[in-house]
């Protein structure tokens, strides 16, 4: 099945997650194109299929597994010297049957710290950069609750599993968030957890963030990716979200989905324009809105790599 008036072949991709947060890897057979290379695995898209059950099919006939729960996530296009393809990326959270090679093909669970097999297949780059993402996103709110309070909720949080945080408190001025910034990136950092700072490359970058979320505006007025090695933009249309993915934004929020406590009245996406919105989009999208910690698998069904929360976070 072809797309874009034949030019890119549609393939599916299976990124297999089990319990150890590791995801599958397959070799390329002998006598295929790129043989003896790593790959997740998957194949092409038969004419008539849909992408999900074209997934279904090809882990049933090269791994022998059932896909029980599988979730649409990536979409990215890449061009091979052989083939134009469009990559429809699943994340396999849930299957049923023993693996094992059907064509005699190895295959390796690994974990983005640790890749000990290669070469790997070049268009699988930008995937494990965005499997290095966890899958909540945490918006501080100091000014809500008081600096001290928040900060015992977030150690509370990070305690139990918060793994990205993003800075955000407008109402201080630059010294003040310098140092709010500071004190968070620090305990951040002492259980693991990736810190972004809102709005302020200078401010990230004078606090050791480990990057920048631009506004919306900052999105729509940059004329390049800022300096640093993680960066996010907020979101909240199809203009938006082009930039983003032009830019070289690493992740974007996008949002508003539901009604929230910080934003009164303002228009409000839907769970079915959201993922209108972020069909074949290529970045990895947490929802914003009125999120709780139960709407990750809503989230996740609507092609979302996960949810941020400014307030269900802590």
């Amino acid at each position: 099945m072809k797309d874009d008036g034949g030019d890119r072949i549609e393939v599916v991709a299976a990124v297999i997650c089990n319990e150890r947060d590791e995801f599958l890897l397959a070799q390329r057979p002998a006598g295929k194109v790129y043989a003896g290379y790593w790959e997740f695995p998957g194949g092409k898209v038969e004419d008539g299929e849909t992408a999900a059950a074209a997934l279904r099919r090809e882990l049933h006939e090269e791994l022998g597994i059932d896909a029980i729960t599988a979730y649409p996530w990536l979409t990215r296009d890449f061009d091979y010297d052989h083939a134009a393809v469009r990559l429809r990326f699943f994340r396999v959270i849930e299957w049923a049957g023993e693996l094992h090679g059907r064509e005699q093909q190895r295959f390796v669970w690994q974990s983005v710290r640790a890749i000990t097999v290669a070469p790997l297949l070049p268009a699988n780059g930008p995937i494990l950069r965005a499997l290095e993402l966890p899958h909540v996103y945490g918006i501080t709110c100091a000014g809500e609750w008081g600096r001290e309070a928040f900060m015992a909720r977030l150690e509370w949080a990070l305690q139990n599993g918060l793994r990205l945080i993003q800075v955000r408190e407008k109402q201080l001025a630059d010294d003040a968030l310098r140092a709010f910034a500071s004190e968070v990136i620090a305990l951040g950092h002492r259980y693991g957890a990736r810190v972004l700072v809102n709005g302020d490359a200078a401010i990230a970058a004078q606090s050791r963030a480990d990057g920048v979320h631009l506004t919306a505006a900052q999105l729509m007025a940059a004329a390049r990716r800022p300096d640093c090695d993680w960066c996010g933009a907020s979101c909240h249309d199809a203009t938006e979200l082009a930039r983003a993915r032009e830019l070289g934004a690493d992740f974007v929020v996008l949002g508003p989905v539901n009604a929230t406590p910080s934003h009164p009245g303002a228009k409000l996406l839907g769970w079915q324009q959201f993922a209108e919105l972020i069909r074949d989009y290529p970045l990895p999208v947490y929802a914003l809105g009125g999120m709780q910690p139960g709407d990750l698998a809503r989230a996740w069904s609507r092609g979302a790599h996960g949810i941020s929360m400014m307030r269900g976070a802590w």
